[in-house]
C-alpha cells in the first residue's frame, strides 16, 4: 500500500498514473485511490474541517487496507496534510504502509494549478486550503521522499518503483 502525500499540485496523481504504468508492465495488479475522485464519490459529504479531513483519511486506508489484503496494489493520492492523519492510515494499514512525500514548494505547486484553488483560497474564497489558510506539516519519517520539481513524473515513478523494491 502506497501512500503519496503531499500539497495540491505537487504532481501526486500524475506520479501515481506514472507508477500504476511501471507496475502494470511488470504484471503487478494495482489500483489508485486519488483524494480527488474520492471527494466526489464516497467521501462526498465530507468538508475540510479536521474531523472531516481525519475521516477522509480513515475511509480511504479502510478501503486501501480492503484492496491490498486482496493482492492489488493500491496507490493513495492524497494531501494528509497532518501527522495524526498519516498516523491513522499507518495504523489501520499497518506493515505494509509505504509513505511516500512528494515534495514540491509551494510556488511551483500554485504555478501548476490549473483550477485556480490556491487565488481562490489567497482572496478568501476557499477556507481551510492546506499550503494557504491550513498548514501542512512535513511528514516526521516518511519510507521514501521525492522532490517533484525537480524530476519529471516518470523519473519519479521510477525512483518509487525501484526503492519498493518491484
Amino acid at each position: 500500500m502506497i501512500w503519496l502525500l503531499g500539497l495540491s499540485g505537487a504532481g501526486k496523481t500524475t506520479i501515481a498514473h506514472q507508477l500504476q504504468r511501471l507496475l502494470a508492465i511488470q504484471k503487478y495488479p494495482s489500483l489508485i485511490l486519488d483524494g480527488d475522485e474520492l471527494r466526489m464519490g464516497i467521501s462526498q459529504d465530507l468538508g475540510f474541517s479536521r474531523e472531516d479531513r481525519a475521516e477522509n483519511i480513515r475511509r480511504t486506508a479502510e478501503l486501501a487496507s480492503i484492496v491490498s489484503r486482496n493482492g492489488i496494489i493500491c496507490i493513495c493520492s492524497l494531501i494528509t496534510p497532518l501527522q495524526q492523519y498519516r498516523n491513522l492510515a499507518a495504523s489501520i494499514i499497518g506493515k505494509y504502509y509505504y509513505e511516500i512525500f512528494i515534495d514540491c514548494p509551494l510556488e511551483i505547486c500554485e504555478q501548476r494549478d490549473v483550477k485556480g484553488l490556491y487565488q481562490k483560497a489567497k482572496t478568501g474564497e476557499l477556507k481551510e486550503f492546506t499550503g494557504i489558510s491550513a498548514r501542512f506539516e512535513v511528514p516526521a519519517a516518511p519510507f521514501f521522499t521525492v522532490h517533484s520539481h525537480t524530476e519529471r513524473p516518470e523519473a519519479t515513478a521510477r525512483l518509487i518503483f525501484d526503492r519498493l523494491g518491484f
